[in-house]
């Protein structure tokens, strides 16, 4: 090899050497501009313009699923399966539905078309909060007069009423349901759960009571979940002797339309009016005297916006006088249905008295009383 042959290769690779420097080099100061770059930005989330949430449900409510005909087609397809699911019902077993998609119109059309022979409730668990009790109450009544027409029972005999259960507590009523109504045979009441993994039955003590309902021989779980962490919410003992739960894999890819209207849009503003709405759906899930006697104590809310609070003894004689409530029981137990929904709260007054108030603003508490009419 000559000199300027020699002198030329050497050139060619001095000249790579160097151009592979200069894309590492310039690699690295793009990491270091860029990293310095979001250490020093000032923007903030608090700074986005929000949009209004009923503006924005209005937006998304008018966003049309795709493949309609292939969802509708995939939840026919599940009713060649309703037969199985009720023999499996009556050898005793819990149906527990999973699978991407909400399941709630597949869990209410088989209710509605495999179930008639049998009496159905329904528990919407992605509700923010949950009263249990009620639902105990409603069983032991059914199987109470599944009793009576089994026995011919003559009306003249001693039976517990309604307000009688309501007195109960809930362990006193699962033991009535385990110990005095084991002769209603093949005549159970079947307990159709939408999200049994939904927030407000997520603490352990609603699965207990759910587990120790389920495992009542004249009882039956139908339930849904979509959390992938689900499982964790039962031991081994609740699945397999409780609940004793038969897993169907059953995706639907419906859209989570009811499950989703508690839970806050990202890009929506928290508003007075947000507040209001999702209280209003709350107490229109309530009896009718339930509301009046919600309406009075925000009524006196707003009337006296600087006081701590309704006197309970208040509350009672209005609500006497309006022909809401014939006893203090009746009013207790509106106001504790109240609580367990997260309306209501109470403090002390200044005198010692206990004050019941309503924890939303005048603005929020307007705007649900006009929602309310």
């Amino acid at each position: 090899m000559d000199l300027n042959a020699f002198e030329s290769l050497a050139m060619d690779e001095e000249g790579d050497e160097e151009e592979e420097f200069g894309f590492s080099r310039n690699y690295f100061l793009a990491r270091e501009l860029g990293s310095s770059s979001r250490k020093k930005s000032g923007r903030k989330l608090s700074e986005i313009d929000l949009v209004d949430e009923q503006v924005l449900r209005a937006a998304v409510s008018e966003i049309r699923p795709k493949n309609e005909a292939g969802i509708e087609a995939l939840l026919r397809s599940y009713k060649d399966q309703y037969s199985k699911w009720l023999f499996v019902l009556r050898c005793g077993f819990g149906l527990l539905m999973y699978g991407f998609g909400s399941k709630k119109v597949l869990l209410e059309d088989f209710a509605s078309t495999a179930l008639t022979d049998y009496d159905v409730i329904v528990i919407n668990g992605y509700l923010p909060s949950i009263n249990i009790k009620p639902v105990v109450v409603t069983i032991a009544e059914l199987l109470q007069d599944k009793q009576q027409c089994r026995r011919k029972v003559s009306t003249g005999n001693k039976q517990r009423t309604q307000q009688q259960f309501n007195t109960l507590s809930i362990d006193d009523l699962l033991t009535y349901l385990n110990e005095e109504v084991e002769d209603v045979k093949d005549s159970f009441v079947c307990l159709v759960i939408h999200n049994i993994d939904g927030p407000a039955l997520r603490d352990s003590e609603s699965q207990q009571y759910l587990a120790r309902m389920a495992c009542c021989s004249n009882v039956r779980v139908i339930a849904s979940i979509d959390h992938v962490n689900a499982p964790l919410l039962w031991d081994k003992k609740m699945v397999h002797t409780q609940f004793n739960w038969c897993w169907y894999h059953v995706p639907t890819f419906a859209p989570y339309k009811a499950e989703g209207v508690f839970f806050p849009l990202i890009l929506a503003s928290g508003t007075a009016a947000q507040c209001a709405r999702t209280a209003t759906i709350v107490l229109q899930s309530l009896n009718p005297n339930a509301q009046s006697v919600f309406k009075v104590l925000a009524e006196y809310q707003l009337a006296n916006e600087k006081a701590e609070g309704m006197p309970g003894n208040t509350l009672y004689t209005k609500c006497r006088e309006r022909f809401l409530v014939s006893s203090q029981v009746t009013l207790n137990s509106h106001l504790t249905e109240f609580r367990d929904h997260g309306l209501l709260k109470a403090r002390k007054h200044s005198d010692g008295q206990d004050c019941l108030y309503i924890p939303l603003s005048s603005e929020a508490l307007q705007k649900l009383l006009s929602d309310l009419g």
